[in-house]
C-alpha cells in the first residue's frame, strides 16, 4: 500500500460542522463565533476557575530533539485520542504554527500521519488570522515611535539610538535582522537602526499568551517599554497612547480557536511563541479554556524540556496558578541514537550501544521534571527504523529510574495506539499526582534566576555575562523589573548553549550575550550564546516542494 502523507490524510477525513465538536464541550452554537464550517472562536465568558481547580492538565514536553523534532504534537495529539477511547473527557490545547517553520525546515504544527488536527491547511497557513493581528498590533507601536521622533506634535523627546522595540513578520528572514530606516530625506522618518523579530517572538505574541482578560491584556500592552528620552526617562507604549489601538486590532486574536482532531475529539489552538526564543507555550486563555470545559487537558510546550517545559512551569504554570499532574517526556529512538553519538546518515540504523549511550539526554530530563514534584511517563514516539531490542532497552533503564516507558503508536495508528500511553498517564494523574512546585520565586534576583535554571536545569558548572548583559542587567535594576520572569533565550539542540554539545554536557559555562526585557509580558529574556530572534530559511527551504493546483488543493504541505 502506498504511503500516504501527512496533508493527504488530512485531506482524507470528512470533518463534521464545529457545532458538533462544541457539543461535546456543552457549548452551543449560539455561544461561538464561527469562522466557517470547521474553525471557531471561543469566548472568554467560558472560562471558569472553579472547574479549572477540579480539573487535569498534562504536560508534553520532549528530550533534546533532532532538527526535524520529534513529535511532541503528534503525541499530544495521539494522547487525545487515546485518553477518549479510554472514556476520560479530553481536549488537546495547542499552539499555532507558524509560517517561518511551515515554508523553512520544521514543517507545520498540526500533527502528523493519524494524529493531526484538521483543518491542517487552514491551522497552518492563515488560519483565523491571530498571527496577522500580531504582527499588525506590534508594527502599529513601531509606526508610532517613528512618528513620534519628527513629530512636533506631543514629542517625547525619545532618543532614537535607545529604542528597543522592532517590528516583527512572521517568516524566516534573515535579511532583516538588522536594518537601516528611515532614509530618503526628512519626509520619510529619522533615519536610524532596526530590526526585525519573527512574530511568534514578538512581545505582542508573549502578551497575548500571558494576559488573564481583555483589560490586563490593555494594561500590558501600555506597559512595554520602548526605551529612553534623551534626559534618561523611560518612555512605554501608554507614553504614546498606543494600547487601546494595539488592542483594537487583538480583540479577536484573543479569543481561543476551536477546531477537531481526526477522530472528532476538540482541540483548542491559540497562540504560537517558540521555545527557545520566547515561552514556547499556548496562552494562558486557552489552557484554562479547555480545563473549563474539559475532565483532561493535554498541552504542549515546545523544543526540550530545558526550554518549553521550563518556562511552561516556572512561568505560565506560576502566574497561572496551574497545576500540572503528570509530564509526559516524547523520546524517539533516533534522537537517543543521535544523542549517543550517531551522524544524521545513522539516525536510522538500529544500534543498542549508541541508544543506551544517549540514554544520559532523557535521564537529565526525567530527573528535571521531579524537581518541579511532577512525575513524569515518557512516551516512546515509534517509528519504523525502531527494533524491539531498542525499545526494550528504554522500557528496561526507564524502569529502572522508577519511571513507566510506553510505545506511542499514535502517528500510525491514531487513538488505538496510545491507549496504553492514555491508562500509564491517567494512572500518574489520579494516583500519584502531587502538587506542582515552581524552581524558583519570580522575587528572586535576577541573577539567583539565571543560575538556577542554568545551573539546575541545564547542568551548567557557571555562568558569565558579558559587558552587554552586565549592562542591561544594571538598567533592569533601574527600571525596577528584577521581578519578572527569566525567559531563557538558548538553542534547542543541547542542554548548553553551544549547539553541538549533545548528549548530557558537563562542566560546561553558559554565556549571557545580553537581556532583552519585555516589561508588557513581565519578562526578562537572557539571550545565550548565538542565538537569534529571527531565524534564516535553510538552503533548501521546504516551500520549494509546495504545490497548489487548479481547485485549490495543496500538497507538499507538511
Amino acid at each position: 500500500m502506498a504511503h500516504l502523507s501527512d496533508i493527504e490524510i488530512a485531506q482524507a477525513k470528512t470533518l463534521v460542522h464545529i457545532k458538533e465538536i462544541a457539543a461535546k464541550l456543552n457549548v452551543g452554537e449560539d455561544t461561538m463565533e464561527m469562522y466557517g464550517k470547521f474553525k471557531a472562536k471561543l469566548p472568554l465568558g467560558l472560562i471558569d476557575e472553579e472547574k479549572i481547580k477540579n480539573n487535569n492538565l498534562v504536560l508534553v514536553t520532549a528530550l533534546t530533539p533532532t532538527p526535524a523534532g520529534e513529535g511532541k504534537t503528534t503525541v499530544s495529539i495521539g494522547l487525545t485520542e487515546g485518553l477518549n477511547k479510554i472514556g476520560k473527557q479530553a481536549t488537546v490545547v495547542l499552539r499555532e504554527p507558524s509560517l517561518g517553520p511551515v515554508f523553512g525546515i520544521k514543517g507545520g504544527a498540526a500533527g502528523g500521519g493519524y494524529s493531526q488536527v484538521v483543518p491542517m491547511e487552514d491551522i497552518n497557513l492563515h488560519f483565523t488570522g491571530d498571527f496577522n493581528a500580531i504582527e499588525k498590533a506590534n508594527n502599529l507601536l513601531s509606526a508610532l515611535i517613528d512618528n513620534n521622533l519628527q513629530s512636533k506634535v506631543n514629542n517625547l523627546n525619545i532618543d532614537a539610538r535607545t529604542i528597543l522595540w522592532k517590528r516583527v513578520i512572521d517568516m524566516n528572514d534573515r535579511a532583516l535582522r538588522d536594518i537601516t530606516i528611515g532614509l530618503g530625506g526628512t519626509a520619510n522618518g529619522v533615519p536610524r537602526q532596526d530590526g526585525f523579530n519573527i512574530t511568534p517572538a514578538s512581545e505582542v505574541m508573549a502578551i497575548l499568551c500571558m494576559a488573564t482578560d481583555f483589560e490586563n491584556l490593555i494594561k500590558r500592552l501600555g506597559d512595554i517599554f520602548i526605551g529612553f528620552t534623551f534626559d534618561k526617562k523611560p518612555i512605554f507604549a501608554r507614553d504614546l497612547n498606543a494600547e487601546n489601538a494595539m488592542a483594537i486590532l487583538l480583540k479577536d486574536a484573543i479569543k481561543p480557536n476551536l477546531v477537531q482532531t481526526l477522530e472528532e475529539n476538540p482541540a483548542i489552538i491559540h497562540g504560537g511563541p517558540f521555545a527557545n526564543i520566547a515561552q514556547g507555550t499556548n496562552t494562558l486563555l486557552a489552557t484554562k479554556m479547555g480545563l473549563s470545559l474539559s475532565n483532561y487537558v493535554v498541552t504542549e510546550a515546545g523544543f526540550g524540556a530545558d526550554l518549553g517545559a521550563e518556562k511552561f512551569l516556572n512561568i505560565k504554570s506560576s502566574f497561572g496558578e496551574l497545576n500540572p499532574k503528570c509530564v509526559v517526556l516524547v523520546a524517539t529512538i533516533r534522537a537517543l541514537r543521535h544523542h549517543g553519538g550517531a551522524k544524521k546518515e545513522e539516525y536510522n540504523t538500529p544500534n543498542l550501544e549508541r541508544v543506551k549511550d544517549g540514554f544520559k539526554n532523557l535521564e537529565k530530563h526525567i530527573e528535571n521534571i521531579r524537581k518541579f514534584n511532577i512525575e513524569p511517563v515518557v512516551a516512546i514516539n515509534s517509528f519504523v527504523s525502531d527494533s524491539d531490542e531498542e525499545v526494550n532497552l528504554i522500557k528496561e533503564m526507564c524502569s529502572a529510574l522508577g519511571v513507566d516507558a510506553v510505545l506511542s503508536e499514535g502517528w500510525a495508528k491514531g487513538g488505538e495506539g496510545t491507549k496504553n500511553l492514555a491508562e500509564a498517564v491517567a494512572d500518574v494523574v489520579e494516583n500519584k499526582a502531587t502538587q506542582f512546585k515552581p524552581l524558583y520565586d519570580w522575587k528572586s534576583p535576577v541573577k539567583e534566576k539565571i543560575e538556577i535554571i542554568a545551573k539546575e536545569i541545564y547542568g551548567a558548572a557557571k555562568v558569565e555575562y558579558s559587558k552587554k548583559a552586565q549592562l542591561n542587567l544594571r538598567r533592569i535594576d533601574r527600571l525596577g523589573f528584577n521581578d519578572f520572569a527569566v525567559c531563557m533565550a538558548k538553542t534547542q539542540k543541547s542542554f548548553s548553549d553551544n549547539e553541538y554539545l549533545i548528549g548530557r554536557p558537563t562542566g560546561f559555562t553558559v554565556t549571557v550575550r545580553e537581556i532583552e526585557i519585555a516589561a508588557g509580558a513581565q519578562f526578562i529574556i537572557p539571550i545565550l550564546g548565538k542565538m537569534m530572534r529571527m531565524p534564516g530559511l535553510p538552503a533548501r527551504p521546504a516551500s520549494e516542494g509546495m504545490t497548489i493546483d487548479n481547485n485549490g488543493v495543496i500538497s507538499g504541505l507538511s
